[in-house]
């Protein structure tokens, strides 16, 4: 069965323990590959070949923004190249449908063909200084972090790695970048990408490991930024590691977004809506709607809709193009089901769903019905915590403030959704709502754009847009004296 190494300083490297992970695939559980994991030796080394590559050859560093964009722009060829290649290898791992995976490919490309304009926009400024000192002209630069250690999650494989290393990389740093080990295999190709366009030696390195490799990244010193996606346990884990050097850090944690549907909305729209909002990826979305929160007057319609649209949806193997794929691992699956006893034993209806699907070829796979609950409490467990499934709660409100203050009973604060046909109060429920992506009368569109990031405790910083960029720079600030002397303080 073949094997695939990782990446480092220019070399694809079994590493220093030779240890190999399965890659399953969750359709069928097989092994689809094995991957050699990461030692933290193999870290160590990864960090210092980008250490050399910023701050001693310097190369990518130093390239000037046309060159830097127009490699940036052939890696954007390659992968449109290779779409169909990396479509299926999202597919195969991750379990996502043939469709998503292909959108996903999409918007990846366009990601780094957004950053590659990007390095044309004008950065910095000049300042009107105090003439206390003189005749000064003050003015601030963008110049790149240094080292950008990044740790991506499995539910969007390639997409996060390339929101990731697009901007990282655009902005001069140099990185070491390690994918989750469920789903390595479009990012294993991204990296063969990479070396295909000619990345300088160093500047991109590529570690396949868990844990240990993760603990790593974040405690060594001559890590000068770390950029994680994944759970907020795993994040307050790595801000603790950052502290060691003050790393600057960026996190995009979990969600437990809210929907709210007045009883003015389109209805068939806000259903549609809802759907792709929990049932998209199979629910394993950290800004998943997967609480809907719904005026009172329209909810028997909505549930009746919601029911019958859910129990329509196809579920099968992702190449085949269903509406819903597996689940990551039987594990993963196992947790999304406890979720589901724990929704019925706390007293929620479960409404349709509600277990594990194994018809059609499906039994040695790791599907979940997608699931309805009604009649849900703030305090119930599926309501509070992140399930990363295609599992959703419903609970009614009376009032627009009601509906407020539901909305901003988490923890969180990562995405929101309102649905109103009455602008005025639409822009009053966005406003009020804690999140830091929302959306009115649609619900999951997300744009390379467009800022992405969460208030609370679903991150720190922003990915995407020019803010993403900004991500991966410092700001310096020089001053020049321009009048030339000096204030004479000390001239006695």
């Amino acid at each position: 069965m073949e094997i695939k190494k990782f990446y480092i300083d220019g070399k694809w490297v079994e590493g220093s323990q030779k240890r190999t992970l399965d890659v399953i695939n969750p359709a069928n559980g097989s092994v689809i590959v094995k991957i050699y994991e990461s030692s933290v030796e193999d870290t160590r080394n990864a960090i210092a070949a980008a250490k050399k590559s910023f701050y001693k050859t310097r190369e990518w560093r130093d390239m000037d923004s046309q060159a830097r964009g127009d490699m940036i722009l052939k890696i954007a060829e390659l992968m449109e190249r290779d779409a169909a290649k990396l479509a299926e290898l999202d597919c195969l791992d991750c379990g996502k449908p043939l469709r998503e995976a292909e959108g996903d490919v999409s918007d990846a490309i366009h990601c780094f063909r957004y950053y590659a304009g990007a390095l044309k926009m004008p950065y910095g400024g000049g300042y009107d200084v105090n003439a206390g000192f003189g005749k000064m002209h003050s003015y601030t630069v963008h110049e790149p972090v240094g080292v950008v250690a990044q740790i991506t999650p499995w539910n969007y494989p390639l997409l996060m790695s390339c929101w990731k290393l697009a901007p990282a990389l655009a902005a001069g740093n140099s990185v070491v970048f390690k994918p989750s080990p469920k789903a390595p295999l479009s990012t294993i190709h991204l990296f063969e990408i990479f070396e295909e366009a000619g990345l300088p030696r160093g500047c991109a390195n590529l570690l396949q490991g868990d844990a240990d490799v993760g603990t790593e990244l974040g405690e060594n010193v001559d890590v000068d930024m770390i950029a994680f996606t994944g759970s907020t346990r795993v994040g307050q884990s790595l801000m603790r590691s950052a502290a060691v050097n003050i790393k600057k850090i960026g996190l995009e944690l979990g969600g437990k977004s809210p929907n709210v549907i007045f009883a003015d909305a389109d209805i068939d729209a806000a259903v549609e809506w809802a759907m792709i909002g929990i049932f998209f990826n199979q629910g394993e979305v950290c800004a998943a709607g997967s609480r809907i929160i719904i005026e009172e007057s329209i909810h028997d319609e909505f549930v009746a809709k919601l029911k019958a649209k859910a129990e329509r949806m196809t579920i099968g193997d992702p190449m085949t193009n269903p509406d819903i794929g597996p689940i990551i691992t039987e594990k993963d699956m196992e947790k999304v089901l406890s979720y589901i006893k724990s929704g019925v034993e706390e007293g929620a209806t479960l409404v349709c769903g509600g277990k594990r699907y194994t018809e059609n070829g499906c039994d040695k796979g790791y599907f979940v019905l997608p699931t309805v609950f009604d009649n849900c409490t703030s305090d119930m467990k599926i309501v509070r915590e992140e399930i990363f499934g295609p599992v959703v709660s419903i609970q009614t409100f009376k009032t627009e403030q009601e509906a407020i203050d539901m909305a901003n009973d988490t923890p969180y604060g990562l995405a929101g959704g309102v649905f109103t046909k009455d602008t005025g109060r639409a822009h009053r429920v966005i406003s009020e709502i804690r999140a830091g992506i929302t959306w009115i009368n649609c619900f999951a569109p997300t744009f390379n754009e467009a800022p992405w990031g969460g208030y609370k405790m679903s991150g720190i910083g922003r990915e995407l847009g020019i803010h993403g960029l900004e991500e991966y720079q410092e700001v310096k600030q020089i001053n020049i004296n321009i009048g030339g002397g000096s204030p004479g303080w000390y001239a006695n």
